[in-house]
């Protein structure tokens, strides 16, 4: 259950919404940076808040890859797989990072520090290969500058 100021936080923005569901994205992020990832809860939540159907709201939130239905960990690491970040070396961006996690993409270090996402497009085509961690988005990215930014966040914890 979330708290009462959150509740009320998150009634406001719907309530200044043309329509509930404008507001649903804004509401779904809020209730994972709440519980971390969109639980079964979280959906529930977000359809009464919504006035929206749980099913409705599980519809949005599978269509985002932003919004995470299972558990991630505490950074997730988007790497951009559109064509023109593949066609950069957004491929051999992805494998080297599943190396340096250890994981595949789409896997969470045993640690939970770390999960690794490809995804459609991160809007940055021109300075591909692009990663994006939490509203941070970096690019071009090589081997070796990923390498420092995932020990920088390895460090910031």
């Amino acid at each position: 259950m979330i708290p009462t100021h959150l509740r009320q936080q998150l009634e406001q923005r719907v309530a200044q919404a043309i329509t509930p569901r404008e507001a649903a994205v804004d509401v779904m992020k809020e209730l994972q940076r709440h519980y971390g990832w969109l639980t079964d809860e979280a959906v529930a939540e977000a359809a009464a808040l919504l006035g929206l159907s749980p099913l409705q709201v599980e519809e949005l939130a599978t269509f985002y890859e932003m919004i995470y239905r299972r558990p991630v960990g505490r950074t997730v690491i988007h790497v951009c797989d559109s064509i023109s970040c593949w066609a950069m070396g957004g491929e051999t961006l992805l494998r080297h990072l599943e190396h340096l996690l250890g994981i595949e993409a789409g896997g969470t270090t045993a640690d939970d520090a770390f999960t690794l996402l490809p995804c459609s497009c991160l809007g940055n085509c021109g300075t591909g290969p692009s990663l994006m961690i939490g509203d941070r988005l970096f690019g071009p990215v090589s081997p070796e500058q990923a390498a420092a930014i995932v020990a920088d966040h390895r460090e910031a914890g």
